[in-house]
């Protein structure tokens, strides 16, 4: 019991997909597969880089907010 590590299992596997797609399709399927990946990863990355933006402009409104209330508590202790 080799479980799906065992070659053979992963040999007739390989032969189904060869008898299903042909063995001219297979690299286009992989072709599309990597480019889909590759597309998924870029989608990813760009999604990360806006939640930082979006982080980083918050965190600036909140000190320029901090700093408005700062200055607002100071003018009343001068009246």
């Amino acid at each position: 019991m080799g479980g799906w590590s065992s070659p053979s299992h992963w040999l007739i596997i390989l032969l189904i997909v060869v008898l299903l797609f042909g063995a001219k399709k297979i690299p286009e399927l992989a072709k599309g597969l990597g480019k889909g990946i590759k597309t998924f990863k870029d989608e990813m990355n760009s999604d990360d880089e806006a939640a930082k933006n979006t982080q980083k402009i918050e965190e600036k409104q909140n000190i320029t907010n901090n700093t408005n209330s700062d200055a607002n508590i100071d003018e009343t202790k001068k009246v």
